[in-house]
């Protein structure tokens, strides 16, 4: 039993399929009926472990049951598994994150989890809510008491501890997009750079992105190549500082974007716009950076050829 409970946490929580370049439509079907799937195969996971067993029957029914998974793979001694916590709603705010820290500060202080503004700003406490990738200070708990609410960390990533994950190679990718703005001019005094509205509107939908990594750890192109493919997240930030009307690297931003698969392997799956937190359309913006890489690569190959 160790074994398969081990097995679905630490393989891919969503994706159990092989690569295949396939119909957006049906790979969005796919993946949708894999979700499904696998969120029923964990609610058939029986390896629980009770914090409380003396509570009653009784008293059960009038609270909520948390699932959450907890391992420190620094403990060569422990192993992955649900610990079940009964929590009464009445008494908590009604987030996830407002469970998760009832359940710290009253009943287990060594869950580690990741937190910070509690207002869905930060992007720190993203983790997987009941087989979404969610923010838990923004997503609401299910009130109906006789299901229980799943939380496990972020899929494909490595867990450092409980419902923290390593996010280095995320940040890692985040950072080789240079995100910021990039002058070939030299600025005059302390002028601002100006922008029409026009131009300003581009940048809607694209800024607010958190780095919450909710996105990108929903993708199956991700999970197939988390080390070319940057992902979406990542990837609508580098259309965001593309966009910009005040950047002037925008030749140079495509043609680094161009290299191996750190764009193409987008197979419009969706899956990254679904489970948003902020509610932006990654799908969209990635599908405009495509457009333009391939007219930047005309461009080049026509200039090439003069």
């Amino acid at each position: 039993m160790l074994q398969r409970l081990s097995a679905v946490i630490r393989r891919p929580i969503f994706w159990h399929g092989t690569h295949h370049h396939h119909d957006s439509n049906d790979a969005t079907k796919r993946l949708f009926d894999t979700v499904s799937s696998t969120v029923k195969g964990i609610q058939q996971i029986n390896y629980v472990v009770e914090h409380n067993p003396k509570l009653t029957a009784e008293e059960k029914s009038k609270m909520k049951q948390f699932l959450i998974y907890r391992y420190d793979p620094a403990d060569e001694n422990d192993f992955p598994k649900y610990v079940s916590y009964y929590v009464d709603l009445k008494k908590i705010p009604p987030m996830y994150l407002d469970a998760l820290l009832y359940i710290k500060d009253n009943y287990d202080s060594s869950l580690s989890l990741r937190r910070s503004c509690r207002e869905g700003i930060c992007g720190s406490c993203s983790m997987n809510c009941n087989g979404l990738h969610k923010l838990a200070c923004i997503h609401a708990i299910d009130t109906d008491l006789t299901q229980p609410a799943y939380i496990t960390p972020l899929g494909h990533m490595f867990v450092v501890k409980d419902l923290v994950v390593d996010m280095t190679n995320f940040y890692t990718q985040y950072k080789t997009i240079d995100p910021y703005l990039k002058r070939k001019t030299p600025k005059e005094g302390n002028k601002e750079y100006i922008q029409s509205v026009e131009d300003r509107k581009l940048l809607d939908g694209l800024y607010e992105c958190v780095l919450c990594a909710c996105c990108s750890t929903s993708c199956p192109s991700y999970w197939w190549h988390p080390d070319r493919y940057l992902g979406p997240a990542v990837l609508m930030q580098a259309y965001r500082w593309i966009v910009d009307s005040r950047d002037e690297y925008t030749d140079e931003r495509l043609e680094k974007l161009a290299e191996d698969v750190k764009v193409e392997d987008c197979q419009n799956i969706g899956m990254c716009s679904f489970t948003c937190p902020k509610g932006l359309d990654p799908q969209r913006s990635m599908n405009h950076l495509m457009k333009l890489i391939e007219e930047y690569k005309e461009r080049k190959i026509s200039s090439a050829t003069l």
